[in-house]
Formats: structure tokens, C-alpha cells, sequence
């Protein structure tokens, strides 16, 4: 896989003298005239992360200031480059994958595109809400809303390369009735969830909301990554070697380890203005997040490769074709869902400003 990516990162036009110039042009120019990032005392309630004191960007600015605070340092830098190196990650492998393997654009490689343009989605609109969200409350909800719509595409993604590429017979026989449905209906309320705790809960947040966001979430991801570990355990007791079982179980071992950084603020609970700018737990969520999702494509693509038998005694063209249409499905139903609370929202912001 890092040979791979390197590979095509090689093949990038940039030169070398004009990304040295890339800094002091930033330096000398654009960034100079931006405006200093702030302490939690001078942005509104809203904008403020616990134990977070120092790095944030003022609200109400132009538009560009936002996407040029790319190249500034504030406690959102981490979040949104982590996400951008594995989503260029994500786009080098995949592209390396067709140039390199037996790739064909078929029926049988209907659910691994989907996976990736799902990876993709979260990806990106992670990216946007963690650069975009400080210019105003409505940008605030409008682009975390967007990212919720993301993950839960990102969910049901993984369950459709799970279910069609990873899965072993034995599990297949009894879960495949209600696998696709179920983790359709998990993926959207799970969406709902985060969706609906935002809208709901202002800071300080109580309990609940994180209830509302990690109970649907975690309820998804324990059926969608059920024929995974179902075939690890198959594997470990056949005392198999395969290589695709162990990308699969490094991605649940990164996973378990981001979503504790996720529900916990440490370690910025214990050092308090410390790890302001890099280091507070939600960029360890992030950097175990992406490390999750790029051992979880190595461990689809193995699969698509050596497990052709499988997906092509199992399934015909159109019953995977029907399968598939759920994903844009469940994309319409949470936007639609996101779009109703983002308008809630902005009933109220504009009484408010009355």
C-alpha cells in the first residue's frame, strides 16, 4: 500500500521550486493579513470546545479568510489536514488499484466504487465543516449537518463492501435478509441522531446529547462490521493466513481506539490551554479515524481481488444494481433529514436577531 502511494505521489507536477516558494509567499502575502486567531472568551458560546482556550478563528469573516485558514495555525489545522492527507491517500491507492489489478467496471466493482466515493464523502465534509463552520451559527450547523450526512454515508458504504467482499458463507446464510436494510436504517439514524443532538443541546453539552450521538453510531457499526468479525474469528480458528483478516483487524483496533478519543476529552481535560493547537483529543480521533479507513480499503481490496467466487456464486448484476440504489437512498433521506433541522435552525437564529 506505501509503495503504491508513493508511486503515484511521484507522478505529482508540482515542482520542488515552487513549493519552496509556497511558505514565503504565504507568509509575506496572504496570511500576514489575516486576522490573529482568538481566545474562547472572544468567540460566542457556540464556537467554544471544552478545555480548548486559545486558536480560534473570528466569526463573520469573508469567505476566503476561511478557506485560506488552510495554511493558518488554530485548533481546527490538525482536524482538517489530517482528513485531507488520507483523503488524497484514499484517491492515490484506489487510483494505483486500477492501473495496477484486474479492475473492470462491471457489477462486481459496483459496491467497492461506492465504498470509496463514500470514504471520500466523509472525508471532504469533514474537512469543510472543520474549515468552514467559524464563519457564522448558521455556517456552524450547515456544515457539521453536511458532515453527519457524511459519516452515516460513510457507514453504509462499509457495510455494502463488507457485505458484498468480506463476508464468509456462514454468516452470509443467516444475516444476509436484514444486513443491507438494517444498516441502511442504522446508517440514517444515526445521522438523525448527531442531527438532532446538535439542534437540541447548547453548550455546556449534558450527557444526553452524546447518548444521541454515540448509541445510533455504535449501534450501526456493530452490524456493519459484524461479517468482519465473524471472519476473523472463522479465520482464527482455521489458523488461516490471510492477509486482508489482519488490514481488517488493525481497522477495529484503530477504530475502538478513535471513538475513545471521540466520547472523551482528553487529553485536553487533564492539560487544560496545552493542547490547544495540536494534540487535544478530537485530532486523535481524527488520525486514528483515517487510519482506520485506509486499513479498511487495503482489507476491501484484497477481498475484491481473491474473492471473486464468492461475490459471483452469491449475487446476480441486478440484485447487486438494486442493492446499490440504497446508497444514493439513504444519502437523499439524511441531506433531506439535515436540511429540515438546518432550517429549524435558522428560524430561530433569525428571531433572534429580531
Amino acid at each position: 500500500m506505501t509503495t503504491a502511494i508513493l508511486e503515484c505521489i511521484s507522478t505529482l507536477s508540482i515542482s520542488a521550486q515552487q513549493l519552496r516558494r509556497l511558505p514565503k509567499l504565504l507568509e509575506s502575502g496572504l496570511l500576514k493579513k489575516m486576522p490573529s486567531t482568538l481566545k474562547d472568551s472572544d468567540v460566542p458560546n457556540l464556537f467554544r470546545e471544552p478545555y480548548i482556550q486559545t486558536g480560534y478563528r473570528p466569526t463573520d469573516q469573508d469567505w476566503k479568510y476561511y478557506f485560506l485558514s488552510l495554511f493558518q495555525k488554530h485548533n481546527e489545522s490538525v482536524n482538517v489536514w489530517t482528513h485531507l492527507l488520507v483523503a488524497l491517500a484514499v484517491l492515490l491507492r484506489f487510483r494505483a488499484f486500477i492501473e495496477t489489478e484486474t479492475f473492470t467496471w462491471s457489477a462486481l466493482s459496483i459496491p467497492l466504487v461506492l465504498y470509496v466515493l463514500a470514504s471520500l464523502t466523509y472525508l471532504t465534509f469533514s474537512i469543510l465543516a472543520h474549515l468552514l463552520q467559524s464563519k457564522s451559527e448558521l455556517a456552524h450547523y450547515t456544515f457539521y449537518f453536511m458532515d453527519y450526512v457524511g459519516v452515516s454515508t460513510y457507514q453504509y458504504g462499509s457495510a455494502l463492501a463488507h457485505y458484498y467482499y468480506s463476508s464468509h458463507q456462514a454468516w452470509y446464510d443467516k444475516a444476509w435478509p436484514f444486513f443491507l436494510p438494517g444498516a441502511a436504517l442504522l446508517g440514517w439514524m444515526s445521522c438523525v441522531g448527531c442531527c438532532y443532538a446538535k439542534y437540541r443541546y447548547e453548550r455546556p453539552y449534558p450527557v444526553m446529547r452524546k447518548v444521541c450521538q454515540v448509541v445510533p453510531a455504535g449501534l450501526a457499526y456493530v452490524l456493519d462490521i459484524s461479517p468482519v468479525v465473524h471472519r476473523i474469528i472463522v479465520c482464527s480458528m482455521d489458523e488461516c493466513s490471510d492477509r486482508a483478516v489482519w488490514y481488517h483487524s488493525l481497522q477495529i483496533f484503530f477504530f475502538v481506539i478513535s471513538s475513545y478519543f471521540f466520547s472523551c476529552p482528553v487529553p485536553e481535560k487533564f492539560f487544560p490551554g496545552g493542547c490547544d493547537i495540536i494534540g487535544h483529543g478530537h485530532q486523535i480521533f481524527h488520525l486514528f479515524l483515517g487510519l482506520c479507513t485506509l486499513s479498511q480499503l487495503e482489507a476491501v481490496l484484497l477481498d475484491y481481488k481473491d474473492r471473486h467466487e464468492h461475490f459471483t456464486a452469491r449475487y446476480s448484476p441486478t440484485s447487486t444494481q438494486i442493492s446499490c440504489l440504497s446508497f444514493f437512498l439513504l444519502i437523499f433521506c439524511t441531506s433531506l433529514t439535515a436540511f429540515y433541522l438546518r432550517q429549524k435552525i435558522k428560524q430561530q437564529l433569525d428571531k433572534k436577531d429580531l
